[in-house]
């Protein structure tokens, strides 16, 4: 007599973890397992892992024919994390485990040959859809720690079979795992005040944390570039729960499993040879790349004209939207990226250009060229171009109360400030403005209009750099507390953008 077990489980496309039902028939005939459901090749695999790790645990493995089939059809459907789900599938459709005991449960894992249980990607998204379906979620013991960062689900975290087995049948019950938070343990950023000298820069990083503005650091090799951008996390606001849990989700995806300190503002710092996939991710599956790591966070690079012209181009979307989409013939998947982007790099290929103590040997070709790397349209989207210049060594032996000022507390406090009056004015940071909302939001009177037009007439400043140019504004009004732009705050603003004024676009 035929039998049919079903077990719920859960896929991976993008950060969404859709629903799959495992279905297993047990009928008459030749002993063979067979799989249909789109499965990729890890998936029809699992069909000699399964078996092994029935027999290492002491089971039986059913000398009857045997379909597995993973619905919804449609759907494809790849990893090892359907092992545990087809096995308890097995288990229950040749009688050794009870049916209604895989009832209200989601499972995911791969298996070893052992029954051991390895952990699987994406188990947060997993969890947040398993709660959201009122269901358990029990999965391998490393990944339910990460997936017990959703606290309103039922996570449980097991060893091996035979410990999920002895938790369903009730002979030795799990604990529901339960993450633990810190909440009064400060984050240990980079402080601020080790960078010496470079108040202006500091006054621009300020102001990109403010109002969420990406930023370009120019200047001689060893002015303090790198410290600069590794204190940007340090000055942002503190994320709230659901943006701690986006964040955690998407690191979830990564096959190396990194952990991620609750709460904790990404950094991240691929090397110049980063292809345009890992920046922007990609591949057949498609996968998170640097940006969408970088959420809720900040994405540095340094030594931005070595990066691929390719590269570096993809970029310019997700820069305004926040987000990117990844398609491919089966589908697509969007991933989050609304990180902000420090960048850094040389003036010209030796780095010297404008040097003080140092001569420069380009060539006046050489520098343009270089510069060039950079296209317009992508350095347009960048709101402040600040040069930090070189300091005398005796600099960093001075003791100077200003830096001591300058902490990442202290700044962290007016930054918070300032965001705060811009999610009561208008429910985002300035640098998401629409182009409506700049109009109502950082209005001009008529000497501002004439100010601001006429400089930008003359150094050639498209539309989007006019924007953007209001939009930084009005975070310098925010800094300083005032309700509208002054005229000090147009001309700082136009002051940052100093790589459109040396090189105007066309």
């Amino acid at each position: 007599m035929s039998k049919i077990a079903v077990v719920h489980t859960r896929a991976r496309t993008g950060l969404e973890a859709p629903p799959v039902t495992v279905e297993v028939h047990l009928s008459a005939g030749l002993p063979a397992l067979n799989m249909v459901g789109l499965p990729e090749t890890a998936v029809r695999e699992s069909k000699d892992r399964v078996r092994s790790a029935l027999i290492n645990s002491g089971y039986e493995f059913p000398t009857s024919r045997i379909t597995v089939n993973l619905a919804p059809a449609d759907l494809p459907k790849e990893g090892g994390r359907f092992d545990l789900p087809i096995a308890l599938g097995i288990l229950a459709a040749s009688g050794q485990l009870p049916l209604d005991t895989l009832n209200g449960y989601e499972f995911l894992g791969e298996l070893a040959l052992t029954g051991k249980l390895r952990p699987v990607t994406g188990s947060l998204p997993a969890a947040i859809a398993a709660r959201k379906a009122s269901h358990r979620l029990l999965l391998p013991g490393d990944s339910a720690q990460i997936a017990s960062l959703c606290r309103e689900a039922k996570v449980f975290g097991a060893e091996d079979l035979l410990q999920v087995c002895a938790h369903l049948t009730g002979q030795a019950v799990l604990e529901p795992v339960t993450a633990q938070f810190n909440n009064n343990e400060a984050i240990d950023y980079p402080n601020l005040s080790d960078v010496k000298g470079q108040q202006q820069a500091k006054r621009a990083l300020a102001t990109a944390a403010a109002g969420g503005h990406h930023l370009l650091l120019f200047g001689p090799p060893g002015t303090g570039k790198t410290m600069l951008a590794s204190r940007l996390p340090g000055l942002l606001p503190e994320l709230s729960d659901d943006e701690a849990l986006e964040v955690s989700a998407i690191h979830s995806l990564s096959s190396q499993q990194q952990s991620v300190i609750w709460k904790q503002r990404p950094f991240r710092n691929p090397h110049h040879t980063s292809s345009a996939v890992s920046l922007v991710g990609g591949g057949s599956h498609p996968r998170p790349g640097e940006i969408s790591y970088a959420h809720q966070g900040v994405l540095f690079l340094d030594e931005l004209p070595e990066f691929q012209r390719l590269a570096l181009e993809v970029l310019r979307e997700p820069l305004e939207t926040g987000e990117v989409v990844i398609a491919r013939a089966r589908g697509q998947a969007t991933f989050p990226a609304a990180f902000q982007l420090v960048a850094a790099m040389n003036p010209c290929p030796c780095g010297y250009l404008g040097d003080t103590r140092r001569s420069c040997d380009c060539s006046p070709e050489q520098v343009r060229r270089y510069q060039r790397k950079i296209s317009g349209p992508l350095l347009n989207r960048i709101d402040l171009q600040i040069e930090v210049a070189s300091q005398n060594a005796a600099t960093l032996f001075q003791h100077n109360t200003t830096d001591e000022e300058h902490s990442t507390e202290s700044i962290r406090q007016t930054v918070v400030k300032a965001r705060n009056r811009q999610f009561q004015r208008q429910g985002k940071t300035n640098a998401r403005l629409s182009a409506r909302e700049i109009n109502r939001y950082c209005a001009l009177d008529k000497a501002q209009q004439t100010f601001l037009t006429n400089l930008c007439d003359k150094l050639g400043y498209s539309a989007r750099a006019v924007h953007r140019i209001l939009r930084v504004a009005r975070t310098l009004a925010d800094l300083d507390e005032q309700a509208s732009i002054q005229k000090n705050h147009l001309a700082e603003a136009i002051h940052y953008r100093k790589l459109d004024r040396e090189h105007p676009q066309k």
